[in-house]
């Protein structure tokens, strides 16, 4: 089975691989605009109304949110920055940023920022501070990670990096600039994933059947979140353009089906937490064999569910956590809102998460029968000879542990 599928995905990687993100004209939106390193050199206190950062209220109702904030930039301190390119033809060049008092980023002397370069903007407005350069702690953070996994999983830690490192390879280099160029999301994503299935799962654990078995499992369970995937966002009529950034990339490359994208989105992020559980069910049945090499396929998977339903209660709850965190600001909005539950969950931008979380969770949930059924019948036909000598009912009438410690005949 797995020899032709992996035939395929060359195929599909060959046929589809791109020549390149296609280029197009800046449109200075966003994270479309022009970018340089630069570092805040000195910052003065001056008085909010001296560089007219005062301003007024837009309908003059100081009770307003808009209204308060004006107050107290009337009232308050600005901070006058200056700021010196340090990449770019404009290296070393410096300009002047005003920083109000309730802006949420403070600058200070020394921090290295981000700045947006506006080529066509009068000649002191082309520069103005967009971020915070965060590559130092990234970095750091980066290695700190590196080297807990090196230390603790050893000669395998040192193969779980090398294959992300290739998996980000296949996301850069393959999976994001075909979709721009206009080939199909699904079919991008699932040729993508299937990729760094293949590779993360055999640089991590071997070129075995153990492996395999969890291949064709996390391969299935792809399958199913796919087929529900594609008919539950059309069903509920899910544009996959809900935001900003969504809404530059339509803009920008009108071909791509965003749709498509949204669900290519839901495989891609389905399939890290599926490896997880397919190797580690696959690795339980296998440790069950070792442990009781005369238990039958039908004992191997009894046992091996039981420990892959405590799986699922886990994985499932973590998986839900994990998209409401990311979505908590929005959930903030409507709470402020006072929205009922419904008009909640029936808003895209909501019902995007809930859609994702709900077929991600049904493949993790679906992949655990699977994977545990397979492992069984393929670890139970490799019994030893000693085992395969005793007589059948010999071995019925041995005694297994139960789930609950106790023992039990078969």
């Amino acid at each position: 089975m797995l020899i032709p599928f992996a035939a395929a995905v060359v195929v599909g990687l060959l046929v589809l691989w791109p020549g390149g993100a296609p280029s197009h004209e800046r449109t200075g939106v966003g994270f479309d605009r022009q970018t340089q390193q630069a570092t805040v050199a000195q910052v003065d206190e001056v008085d909010c109304k001296s560089v007219n950062a005062a301003g007024q209220a837009p309908t003059g109702d100081n009770s307003t949110a808009e209204g308060s904030s004006t107050q107290q930039r009337a009232k308050g301190e600005c901070k006058k920055a200056t700021v010196r390119i340090d990449t770019g033809k404009d290296t070393g060049r410096t300009f002047t940023e005003i920083v109000q008092p309730d802006q949420t980023r403070q600058l200070h002397e020394g921090q290295k920022v981000v700045v947006a370069y506006e080529p066509s903007a009068p000649k002191d407005l082309q520069y103005s501070v967009t971020d915070v350069n965060r590559k130092f702690p990234l970095t750091l953070l980066a290695g700190i990670f590196a080297v807990v996994v090196v230390v603790v999983g050893r000669m395998r830690g040192v193969m779980a990096l090398v294959a992300l490192a290739i998996s980000f390879l296949i996301l850069t280099f393959f999976i994001l600039p075909a979709i721009l160029e206009g080939s199909n999301p699904l079919i991008v994503a699932v040729v993508g994933s299937s990729a760094i299935m293949l590779i993360a799962l055999y640089m991590c654990h071997g070129l075995s059947a153990r492996t395999s078995v969890a291949v064709i499992g996390t391969l299935l369970s792809l399958v199913l979140i796919g087929v529900l995937g594609s008919a539950f966002i059309g069903w509920a009529a899910l544009t996959g353009n809900t935001d900003d950034n969504t809404g530059l990339i339509h803009g920008l490359y009108p071909s791509i089906d965003m749709s498509g994208l949204l669900l290519a989105g839901v495989i891609i992020g389905s399939l890290g937490v599926l490896d997880d559980v397919t190797v580690t069910q696959t690795s339980a049945v296998w440790e069950l064999h070792e442990a009781n090499p005369t238990m039958g396929w039908r004992g191997l998977y009894r046992a091996g569910i039981r420990i892959g339903r405590d799986h699922i209660a886990s994985v499932v709850n973590t998986l839900v956590l994990a998209y409401a965190g990311a979505a908590l600001p929005l959930l903030l909005l409507f709470s402020i809102a006072q929205s009922s539950v419904a008009t909640v969950a029936n808003s895209e931008l909501v019902a995007e998460e809930i859609v994702r979380t709900l077929i991600g969770s049904i493949g993790l949930v679906a992949s655990v029968p699977v994977t545990t059924a397979l492992a069984a019948l393929v670890v139970a036909a490799d019994r030893p000879e000693a085992a395969q000598s005793v007589p059948e009912p010999a071995r019925a009438r041995t005694p297994v542990r139960g789930g609950g410690g106790r023992r039990r005949k078969r």
